[in-house]
């Protein structure tokens, strides 16, 4: 059949929908980039926080118009089809199938059941399509979380954390650098407590290990980790490999330890800012990435006040920040103290306010630098291109490096630029042309 695609949602869904795009592919199915020429559709779609269950509704309705044309089959998966798969299938009768995440290790026999009959390769065994850039891939290392955050739905979406043993995961990297990947992320809900749960023992030091290894990878990301598992022994040990950017995701939420304590985040604003300072002694050129939740209930002005100095303190190169969203089986859900919208949208304000003046400045201490740039596009008219840098993740969250060049370059390769103009989010520069000797 000709299957249509549409994934929404973070970089640990898009893995899924490309696990299983590629299950399909290799099934014999035709995979379609425009929904009318799809006789089957498959939404993954997201259902973290309020606004992406919105959107994940809002999508399935604008599909579920194609029935009128060519459109067979309107198939829901993931995090939404998991919190409510009863009642999608009692509201929305356009819906052929719903399949949650827990049903995944028989996906292929549902899907096969709901397409054409057509036996398919079981999800675990199935190789990824590829949808992003063919030299930038995620390597989702585990699923699911064990933190419990009172305000987080993903223990109850996916369960708690289970790692994947390291042999698969470099087997993975492998036939991904082999098909043309230099830059691998890795990602889960908490990839600092990777294998933990497998292996008895904080493991990401030792993958990190053996994916230094595969020759063909240039750089290894590391998103999500959180601040109570990045020990001294990471740190180091990431020094000690080149590959392995130093660049630090750690999502704090906020600080204030009452409010990091209403939110079950374990540690106390004392370990986060020793474990800061380490982190820039052992690595002077680290990046250090982060996000907020502001509004959370029974957050004062003085608790806010308190994230507000932290951030001109630490003066992240990266944070993003969003306003609490109640999700109902949630602890936070029946908190008392709810702060009112208007209040929680003008502390956000001001908080992004700061972190702009602060990416900015930032910035500005790059203009007259060399840094290594990964090519990812290029302005036709314009002559320019476009790419990113080793403080740049390939989530959209970071911005980018523009830069001009008197040659022709190949999207995919890495190139020194000198930094000539900043902005609040993205680099302005001139390729360093090598010289052929």
């Amino acid at each position: 059949m000709k299957v249509g695609f549409i994934s929404l949602g973070c970089s640990k869904n898009l893995v899924d929908s490309e696990t299983i795009m590629g299950m399909l592919r290799a099934g014999g199915h035709e995979l379609v980039s425009q929904p009318k020429e799809a006789e089957a559709i498959i939404i993954n779609t997201c259902g973290f926080i309020q606004s992406a269950k919105e959107e994940a509704i809002q999508t399935i309705f604008e599909m579920a118009a194609y029935k009128q044309q060519n459109l067979q089959k309107l198939i829901v998966v993931g995090c939404l089809a998991q919190r409510y798969k009863e009642a999608l299938i009692a509201d929305i009768p356009e819906i052929d199938c719903v399949i949650s995440i827990r049903e995944y290790p028989h996906i292929h026999e549902i899907l096969a059941s709901v397409l054409d009959g057509k036996p398919l390769k079981a999800y675990a065994k199935s190789e990824r399509l590829l949808t992003s850039k063919p030299w930038s891939a995620y390597l989702k290392i585990a699923e699911g979380c064990s933190n419990h955050c009172t305000y987080c739905a993903i223990p109850l979406i996916r369960g708690d954390n289970v790692s994947f043993p390291i042999e698969h995961l470099v087997a993975e990297a492998k036939r991904l650098a082999q098909n043309g990947v230099k830059e691998l992320v890795l990602i889960a809900q908490d990839t600092s407590k990777y294998g933990l749960d497998l292996y008895g023992e904080l493991s990401l030091l030792k993958l990190l290990e053996q994916l230094h290894e595969i020759e063909q990878l240039h750089w290894i990301r590391i998103l999500y980790m959180y601040p109570d598992e990045i020990t001294t022994e990471l740190i180091m040990g990431m020094k000690k490999l080149p590959k392995v950017l130093p660049y630090f995701d750690i999502p704090m939420q906020h600080a204030n330890d009452h409010m990091l304590k209403l939110m079950n985040r374990r540690g106390d604003m004392k370990d986060v800012n020793a474990l800061i300072e380490q982190i820039r002694f052992i690595h002077p050129d680290a990046t250090l990435r982060t996000t907020f939740i502001v509004g959370f209930p029974q957050e004062t002005e003085a608790d806010f006040e308190d994230l507000m100095e932290f951030t001109r303190s630490v003066r992240w190169e990266r944070m993003g920040a969003f306003t609490y969203s109640p999700e109902e089986d949630t602890a936070a859900y029946s908190f008392s103290g709810a702060v009112p919208e208007e209040i929680k949208q003008l502390r956000l304000d001001r908080l992004m306010e700061l972190q702009k003046q602060i990416s900015l400045s930032k910035q500005q201490e790059l203009v007259g630098t060399v840094i290594e740039v990964l090519v990812e596009g290029r302005d036709a008219l314009k002559g320019t291109y476009r790419g990113r840098g080793k403080a740049n993740a390939p989530d959209e969250v970071d911005g980018l490096v523009f830069f001009n060049s008197s040659r022709d370059i190949e999207l995919g390769s890495f190139v020194q630029v000198k930094i000539t103009a900043a902005l609040p989010y993205d680099l302005i520069g001139e390729e360093l042309v090598p010289v052929k000797l």
